[in-house]
C-alpha cells in the first residue's frame, strides 16, 4: 500500500515522505512547525498530483 508517512526529523520538525507499496522513498516534503501543516501539505500533495502530467524539458 502506498502511503504517506508523517514523522519528526532530528530538529523537532514535522515533515512528510511517500512511500511505494514496496517501501521504497519515492517523494519527501519540507519541514513544517506543526504536525497539521505535514499533513495539510500531504494531502494537497495527494489532491494535485494525480492529475501532474510529465513535461520533458531535456532538449
Amino acid at each position: 500500500m502506498t502511503k504517506f508517512v508523517i514523522y519528526r526529523d532530528i530538529a523537532g520538525q514535522y515533515r512528510w515522505r511517500l512511500v511505494a507499496a514496496n517501501g521504497e522513498k519515492v517523494a519527501a516534503s519540507e519541514a513544517y512547525v506543526s504536525k497539521q501543516g505535514a499533513i495539510n501539505s500531504a494531502n494537497r500533495v495527494k489532491q494535485i498530483a494525480y492529475s501532474a502530467t510529465v513535461v520533458d524539458i531535456t532538449a
